[in-house]
């Protein structure tokens, strides 16, 4: 412990001795958030020729690999097919009861197979789950024939939808994924599709999650073994042809946040799981996801003139979710804009302002802000008295 001192000079140097340490200290202390909050690590590097790792609910990438080069997709091209097919069943233009005659081109496609006879009475969810689970190209020659009368027109849908999706690098000639001239799709596309048939048809996605599946005695495994290794892998397909390698999207939940990973071009099926679970693995490990608001809630409420009421609610249309570090959530920050004077009438779903997202000070997105109800116009007394206090604002 420091004794004090008479000598001024002595006194001098011990007060800048102090200062030093204090000053010493105060620096260190500034920079204590940066040394707690480790940095994210390069994610791994990995032999696939092709692979993505995204955020289901906000689509940011975590990890690519010549995400958008095209490449042939093997069986995953069955998610399309499935697509398709989940689409018709939606606007009721067929029913999972339906039944299908099985085709001699249907029985005859070779590859993975469930193993369909020729003019057999099969039902749409049979086929489905054959396709799924079993990955049978039978299956899904049956379910193309059966929806458009053959499998070259149902290519038409499938590259319809792919459009309308956004998969800008893919186009298909068939149903089933076997090699063919003018038939690719890329890591990037195949995770937009992934996310698509999450988020539109639940209902379904469940079924990429079954283990095995019999039909007619027969019973086959999903070739997804991460089914078996991971509790959090729910889906979704695997494929392979000797042109395209051994690919694999797959999908994941964990703590509330999905992750989705599309792996193309592999060496082998133990190294396409391995290297899917290193994605998936180091996604959850390094990045967290937040809901900051959900649909419809209230976020902000706002002065409005001239109305029947004095204030009105707004918020946004969908629930708005971001993907940061983990433990930086702290480091996020959100503003409203509005419009300088809001003036009723308002109708609901009118475009009032945004909410401005920040994360460590840099701008990450700007978000409509909606009015949650309609504010009629106010009395003739009410809008006169506004209009003046509007006058001296």
């Amino acid at each position: 412990m420091l004794e004090p001192s008479n000598n001024k000079k002595d006194n001098a140097v011990v007060n800048i001795f102090v200062k030093s340490i204090l000053v010493t200290g105060f620096y260190w202390l500034c920079l204590l958030p940066t040394v707690i909050a480790s940095p994210i690590p390069s994610p791994p590097t990995l032999s696939s020729a092709s692979y993505i790792l995204l955020d289901f609910n906000t689509g940011k990438v975590l990890a690519e690999k010549d995400a958008d080069v095209r490449r042939s997709p093997a069986s995953l091209t069955k998610l399309m097919t499935a697509y398709v097919v989940y689409k018709e069943l939606t606007e009721k233009n067929i029913a999972l009861s339906d039944i299908v005659n099985i085709s001699k081109k249907a029985w005859q496609t070779g590859g993975s197979r469930s193993f369909l006879e020729v003019n057999k009475k099969v039902p749409v969810e049979i086929l489905l789950k054959g396709m799924i689970i079993q990955s049978g190209n039978d299956s899904s020659v049956a379910l193309a024939e059966y929806i458009a009368g053959s499998e070259e027109t149902f290519t038409d849908l499938m590259n319809h939808h792919a459009q309308q999706l956004g998969m800008t690098n893919s186009k298909f000639a068939n149903a089933s994924g076997l090699p063919a001239d003018d038939h690719y799709s890329s890591s990037r596309d195949i995770s937009m599709l992934a996310r698509a048939i999450i988020r539109e048809f639940p209902e379904f996605y469940s079924w990429y999650s079954l283990r095995e599946f019999t039909y007619d005695n027969i019973r086959q495994y999903n070739r997804n073994t991460l089914l078996r290794r991971d509790r959090y892998v729910d889906g979704l397909k695997t494929g392979y042809t000797k042109k395209a390698g051994y690919c694999l999207a797959a999908s994941a939940k964990r703590h509330g946040m999905r992750l989705v990973s599309v792996l193309l071009g592999g060496s082998g099926k133990d190294i396409r799981a391995s290297e899917t679970q290193a994605l998936l693995n180091y996604g959850f490990r390094f990045y967290e996801t937040h809901r900051l608001y959900r649909a419809a809630e209230t976020v902000y409420s706002s002065k409005i003139w001239k109305g029947e009421k004095d204030h009105i609610t707004l918020g946004i249309e969908q629930d708005f979710f971001v993907t940061i570090p983990r433990k930086q959530y702290k480091k996020l920050a959100s503003s409203a804009t509005l419009d300088a004077t809001i003036v009723a009438p308002i109708t609901k779903g009118a475009a009032i302002g945004v909410v401005n997202i920040k994360f460590r000070d840099e701008d990450i997105a700007s978000i409509p802000l909606l009015a949650l109800e309609d504010i009629p116009e106010g009395s003739l007394w009410g809008s006169m008295v506004d209009s003046v206090k509007l006058w001296f604002k």
